[in-house]
């Protein structure tokens, strides 16, 4: 392995383990599901209309998740910065073609990880299993429940204010007009609100 290779799959190890202790015979099995790529800007890990195979760790890098509306219009799901999953799972878990699209936003680092073999995994492997549980309980449910009723009870300019609160070091990273989307308006009404906030900052 390289070094950078050899980085990226400690980092998956420590990341597992951060969710629930992985054991050696099963860290050796997931790794054979498992490989290393690296991306340029823009690079897609899945286009809308494709049938994925696959999910990734990122290791190293920044992509969002997005689907676009019946007018072409482009609406950001998610992100995901290092030490997430990005997937189109729904397709993943149906064996059908992808509604959203998967981009990276910087030059990035990934482990892509079969989805076949990684279930097959799961049947044999329990401390593999419980990583799972517990990585969708905190990403896919509790992110999930939360972001649908911020959307549907909270105004734009505290959905803002919760988005710099809840991702602070994302909100560096990304354009505007990325993180708009992600809110749900325009980024003229981002700015106004940005205008807005910063005017009422004490000096």
């Amino acid at each position: 392995m390289t070094p950078l290779k050899t980085e990226a799959f400690a980092a998956l190890r420590r990341t597992l383990d951060c969710y629930h202790p992985l054991g050696d015979q099963s860290w050796a099995a997931l790794q054979t599901a498992c490989n290393y790529r690296e991306l340029r800007r823009h690079e897609l890990l899945c286009r809308a209309g494709e049938t994925p195979t696959s999910f990734s760790f990122v290791y190293r890098g920044l992509f969002r998740a997005f689907v676009l509306d019946e007018k072409g219009n482009e609406y950001n799901k998610a992100f995901f910065e290092e030490g997430r999953f990005p997937g189109a799972m729904t397709a993943l878990l149906r064996g059908e073609p992808s509604r959203v699209t998967l981009e990276a936003l910087e030059a990035a680092v990934v482990i892509d990880i079969s989805f076949a073999s990684f279930r097959r995994l799961l049947h044999r492997h329990h401390d593999l299993a419980l990583f799972q549980i517990h990585y969708l309980e905190h990403h896919w449910l509790l992110d999930k429940d939360a972001r649908e009723i911020e959307l549907v009870q909270e105004e734009a300019a505290e959905r803002y204010l919760r988005f710099l609160r809840d991702f602070p070091a994302l909100a560096g990273r990304l354009p505007l007009y990325h993180i708009a989307s992600h809110l749900g308006i325009t980024p003229t009404q981002l700015s106004r609100i940005r205008k807005k906030i910063e005017g009422t900052q004490p000096m």
